[in-house]
């Protein structure tokens, strides 16, 4: 159905973004994209669409023949549409208008394909999606990203389609949204391609296919499949930097005992040439003699270890998860601790209330609380509450003194006017030295050629892990993380930083999220539902 080959694309500044790419779609088949944050997947979602261009290669796909639909992670370019354009509904919507009003063509027909109930059709569709007060004459310009989502997300099923291709899905989505998400790709019988973080998602995809600097890797098998074969990758990854390593400090050895062991026969044999009363003139050419064959042996030793060097190097250029255990310094909190209290609480947004009912809520040093509900419950807003930025209506309100640290959806704690390294110095308040500083970027995945980056073009994945990794290098732990939504935007490897560090964290964590696997790999023990 559709095939890819040689495909290759550069950036704007000149940067090869990937190279030499082939990859095939077959007929109902369920493929899933993906990749660290920057490899080019949305990009290559666009290849597909036709609206960008390779630099060279060929994408096939015959879209006379086959049906295209496209969910994709930005909605800026469709805010000129209508509802029911971006439902893809428009003209057979128009074509029904025209039929009933006694003014259908030979074309109205055609168009309409027998589709009469068409109008049901799309009301139950946008139901389905918690869409019901949607105009199919609203502009788009006025739903929020949530809403554009599920738009998208109901046209699937108002579409005859072949190949269905879905960018990060599931990022706007509440619990229930996401049930129905998965529901829907499995049971189409469409051909999929979604690129995605959501662990739940790639559970229930055929394939997994992974986008590096090296091309296209296909694994043969779901998420947990995928997982498990990185995971013998990268223990076979440490076993090769080990060996690489004992080899070369071998070779180093060798080379230091070879040297020495050449320079006493050397000496050796000078003495006995001395000795032997041997001309001045054959001591210089023997002498020119050693001095070569000392050279030609340093020669050979130093390429042997130059090679190892470059392979080490190699080896150790590429993101390295596991080991990563960069603790945070505990709080100085007493576990068991009440440092928050609400009973019979309602906030207000003028006069709406936002939470559906009185809320009761406590919360001690040491819990670990997550917090859910329906787009739009406050859950955000709850995490304002506690740190006193909203207030909030209750019989009890109790607030101990306690220091938080909210990491919210736009990570406001980054300044976009630093470096990444200025953002270490400001967070460095222990005085830590520069060398310290640069081992701790290195550790949270930027090498040396990031460190002088704005933080303005930081991807939100790479904002949080430099996020936390300031938060270690501050002289103040936080007693309570608050997160919200944390691994929205991030890729594979960053989600698995973020989850290896918040587990690590011994204070105080409220978090908003909907991806169970986090929840469960950061300890989550009690659930506030709003």
């Amino acid at each position: 159905m559709l095939i890819l080959q040689n495909l290759a694309f550069r950036l704007p500044d000149g940067r090869l973004l990937f190279d030499n790419l082939h990859l095939s779609i077959q007929k109902h088949e369920k493929l899933a994209l993906v990749g660290a944050n920057g490899s080019g997947k949305s990009s290559l979602l666009r290849f597909i669409t036709g609206e960008l261009q390779p630099g060279s290669g060929v994408c096939s796909f015959d879209r006379l023949a086959h049906s295209l639909y496209y969910v994709p992670q930005h909605f800026g370019q469709y805010n000129d549409r209508t509802v029911a354009e971006l439902l893809e509904i428009a003209p057979r919507l128009q074509a029904l208008k025209a039929i009933l009003a006694g003014e259908g063509s030979f074309e109205d027909y055609s168009v309409l394909n027998d589709d009469w109930l068409l109008e049901e059709h799309v009301r139950a569709s946008l139901d389905s999606w918690e869409l019901p007060h949607l105009s199919l004459e609203q502009s788009v310009a006025d739903l929020s990203g949530g809403e554009k989502t599920r738009v998208l997300l109901a046209g699937i099923q108002l579409n005859t389609i072949d190949l269905l291709l879905l960018d990060e899905p599931s990022n706007h989505l509440d619990h229930s949204g996401r049930e129905r998400l998965y529901e829907l790709l499995e049971n189409t019988s469409a051909a999929v391609m979604v690129v995605s973080h959501d662990r739940q998602l790639l559970r229930r995809m055929d394939k997994i296919v992974e986008l590096d600097k090296n091309g296209l890797q296909r694994y043969g098998g779901n998420y947990d499949f995928y997982a498990a074969q990185k995971e013998v990758e990268a223990q076979a990854h440490e076993a090769q930097l080990l060996e690489k390593q004992k080899a070369l400090a071998k070779a180093k050895e060798v080379a230091r005992e070879s040297m020495v062991q050449k320079q006493k026969l050397d000496a050796r044999g000078k003495r006995k040439q001395m000795q032997a009363g041997v001309p001045t003139i054959a001591l210089n050419t023997l002498r020119n003699r050693a001095e070569q064959s000392t050279s030609k042996l340093k020669t050979v030793h130093t390429e042997k270890m130059e090679g190892l060097q470059q392979e080490l190097r190699l080896l150790q250029d590429k993101p390295r998860i596991s080991g990563i255990r960069m603790h945070f310094n505990d709080s100085t909190l007493p576990k068991g601790k009440l440092l928050f209290e609400l009973k019979n609480a309602q906030l207000y947004l003028g006069e709406r209330k936002i939470w559906s009912s009185l809320l009761e809520l406590e919360l001690c040093s040491g819990d670990r609380l997550a917090i859910s509900g329906a787009n739009g419950s406050g859950k955000s807003s709850m995490l304002k509450v506690m740190l006193g930025e909203l207030p909030v209506k209750a019989s009890t309100h109790k607030r101990a003194g306690f220091y938080a640290v909210l990491l919210d959806q736009e990570y406001s704690a980054i300044d976009n006017r630093l470096t990444i390294y200025e953002q270490t110095q400001f967070f460095n308040e222990n005085g830590l030295a520069e060398h310290e500083l640069k081992i701790r970027l290195n550790r949270f995945l930027f090498d040396k050629t990031s460190w002088d980056t704005s933080c303005s073009v930081l991807s939100g994945g790479e904002k949080m892990s430099l996020l936390l990794c300031c938060l270690t290098i501050r002289n103040q732990s936080p007693d309570v993380l608050l997160l919200d939504e944390p691994t929205n935007n991030l890729d594979l490897p960053n989600l698995a930083l973020l989850s290896a560090v918040i587990a690590d964290y011994k204070g105080t964590i409220v978090v908003v999220s909907h991806d169970s696997d986090f929840l469960t790999q950061i300890g989550v023990d009690r659930y506030l539902i709003l």
